[in-house]
């Protein structure tokens, strides 16, 4: 064969491999285009589909449609927002992908002037203007059958929340139904009305707590009025806050809500910070009914625990640490209990402390704890001065529960039957009605479940959340699981403990929880040294107080030999436990500093290195087979 045959040859043997190698990738291509191939790396599965995502998938009844409102044409969309978005269209797909149909997602660029941006505005979805005057729509409508649940605006500071927001309305637009949830509370969480002030002109009203704003997303709300005698029976959960000064009426109320079979959800308070300082001090800790559930919270008291300390800034505008505002971390949730089980930080100002009985015949179940570092004060010490609480704290070394979940078939606490209703002033005694007649509940009908949290505060706003102002709409921002840990435990008691994995499944933040046990421990090393030094100060006062009660007046104003002496010897010895104290803080910072000496050099160095090794062994084998 000439060489001119071969080269033809060779030629066509490799224009015909080019054209199959380009056939097989087109066909991988298009294998692969209908295959959903994802690799999730971080510890908490962050981007992909939890269990309880899939199981309610999987139940879905009716078909859903996902309209999402993307206005991609923008230019000058804000970065954050555009990364953002795709992320929701990203994540979307993995629903397509487990609904095995019964999910399809439909995007669409709501366009000036188009039916795209007449479908958007039909939904109810808000967009956001630009300083260029452009409108910007993130939002989405789910669909199934004649029920539609919206997003108006979805926050790209609440990705944490993506998942079950989205959850959420799928399963939704499932049911016509809404479950109830009662709500007691003498505090305004429902928001006030504007009022008329005569002269001085109307008085604008409050908006509802951003707690009630959410839980109104999912449940209707019935507001308990304070002379309600009786609970709507069909509301499914019943949630009394902050319950103040509850009358015998009510009390019994709730006794019989909860004997029918109802859970209850209970935020008692030593010392509500949010209360109107008008009514004076006070908790709400309903004892006759802790006392028929077998559990007891002392009144006006509050728990001090240093490990859960919270840094703030005091009148004065001095940062300081108080032990009476408790910032709990990952080591104070049960991880057994669904409510909790992956909960990472909780705030809770001026909490008490729930005892159990000995004979308690209910399950108890810890949710939140202390740590062994507490001591229960006085609530109103949370005003007073830190120091002086510091002076005096001595570490129980038992942990305390904040939070706790009872279970079982439950007993009255109004054994002699309904207390009479007192009749305010002016009015004569209410007529008995067909409601009075009913025989009382002695014994629970059905178990029943009652979750007891020893804060009311928590769910204050500023205590969990911050807003601002982006581009015309308003931004909240979810700093701790406070919410987190209502949300689920409204879920789990009305019978919906699916969405619960959805919400708290991790965070985008890992913080050096070495570094903070560090610091823990060295300020437990500090504090003892301080109350040390404190206590020498106090003696050495006393002393000196009395060498100079044995002076008479004319010897007073000059110092005596003892006293140079007990001033002197209290001089060295101050002088030896802040020498001690200095070196407590260095040797805190040269840990710190080593340890993150050591992250930088695995970051920056040892990785590359190991993959420079690697490559290097690769090389070296693959010339040797060659």
């Amino acid at each position: 064969m000439s060489d001119g045959k071969r080269r033809i040859g060779k030629t066509a043997f490799s224009a015909g491999s080019a054209v199959l190698v380009l056939v097989i990738v087109v066909l991988v291509n298009i294998l692969l285009s209908r295959t959903t191939l994802r690799w999730d790396a971080t510890e908490d599965n962050l981007y992909s589909l939890s269990q309880g995502t899939r199981a309610i998938l999987a139940e879905l009844d009716q078909e859903v449609v996902v309209k999402v409102f993307y206005s991609k044409h923008v230019v000058n969309i804000p970065s954050q927002i555009k990364t953002f978005a795709q992320r929701v269209i990203d994540f979307l797909s993995e629903y397509e992908h487990f609904g095995k149909g019964r999910v399809s997602v439909e995007i669409y660029d709501p366009k000036p002037d188009t039916e795209e941006e007449e479908w958007a505005i039909k939904y109810g979805m808000k967009g956001i203007s630009l300083p260029t005057g452009e409108q910007v729509y993130l939002g989405l409508v789910a669909l199934a059958a004649d029920q539609e649940a919206a997003i108006a605006f979805i926050d790209p500071t609440q990705e944490t929340r993506l998942e079950y927001d989205l959850t959420r309305i799928i399963a939704r637009v499932q049911t016509t139904d809404r479950m109830k949830i009662a709500v007691f509370s003498s505090l305004p969480v429902f928001g006030t009305a504007p009022m008329n002030m005569g002269m001085a002109g109307p008085r604008p009203g409050s908006e509802p707590w951003f707690f009630i704003q959410e839980l109104q997303k999912t449940y209707d709300l019935i507001e308990v009025k304070p002379d309600a005698d009786h609970i709507d029976p069909t509301a499914a959960l019943l949630v009394l806050f902050h319950p103040r000064n509850m009358s015998d009426t009510m009390a019994y109320a709730v006794d019989q809500y909860v004997l029918g079979g109802g859970n209850l959800i209970v935020f008692a308070d030593p010392l509500s910070l949010m209360d109107d300082p008008r009514m004076g001090p006070g908790g709400s800790i309903p004892i006759r009914l802790f006392k028929a559930w077998g559990i007891a919270m002392e009144p006006g008291k509050a728990v001090a625990d240093y490990t859960y300390a919270t840094r703030l800034r005091n009148r004065n505008n001095q940062a300081e640490t108080n032990p009476l505002w408790l910032s709990a971390s990952a080591q104070a949730f049960i991880t057994d209990n669904l409510i909790t089980t992956n909960l990472e930080s909780m705030l809770l100002p001026v909490a008490g402390a729930i005892e159990t009985q000995p004979d308690n015949p209910f399950t108890v179940e810890p949710l939140i704890q202390t740590s062994t570092n507490n001591e229960l004060v006085d609530a109103f010490a949370h005003s007073m001065d830190v120091e002086a609480l510091r002076r005096d704290f001595k570490p129980s070394g038992m942990v305390r529960n904040l939070a706790v979940r009872l279970s079982g078939t439950f007993k009255t606490a109004f054994p002699e039957g309904k207390p009479e209703a007192e009749p305010k002033a002016g009015e004569t005694a209410p007529e008995t009605d067909a409601t009075d007649m009913e025989p009382s509940l002695k014994e629970g009908k059905a178990p029943s479940v009652i979750v007891v949290v020893a804060d009311s505060d928590l769910l204050y706003d500023g205590y969990y959340l911050s807003q601002q102002n982006l581009l015309g709409f308003t931004i909240s921002n979810i700093f701790n699981d406070n919410l987190n840990f209502m949300l689920n435990t409204s879920e789990m008691l009305t019978g919906n403990p699916a969405l619960i994995g959805i919400r708290s499944r991790g965070t985008f933040e890992r913080p050096f929880t070495r570094v903070q046990e560090l610091e823990r421990k060295a300020q437990d090393r500090w504090l003892d040294q301080e109350q040390a030094l404190v206590r020498q100060v106090e003696e050495t006062n006393q002393k000196l107080s009395m060498l100079e009660q044995q002076k008479d007046a004319a010897q007073r104003a000059i110092l005596s030999e003892e006293q140079e002496q007990e001033i002197a010897r209290f001089q060295e010895e101050k002088l030896k436990i802040n020498k001690e104290l200095k070196t407590v803080r260095r040797n805190l910072r040269a840990e710190i500093e080593h340890l993150g000496t050591t992250v930088k050099f695995v970051n920056i160095f040892l990785v590359p290195l190991v993959i420079g090794i690697g490559g290097i062994i690769y090389a070296i084998t693959r010339r040797r087979k060659a």
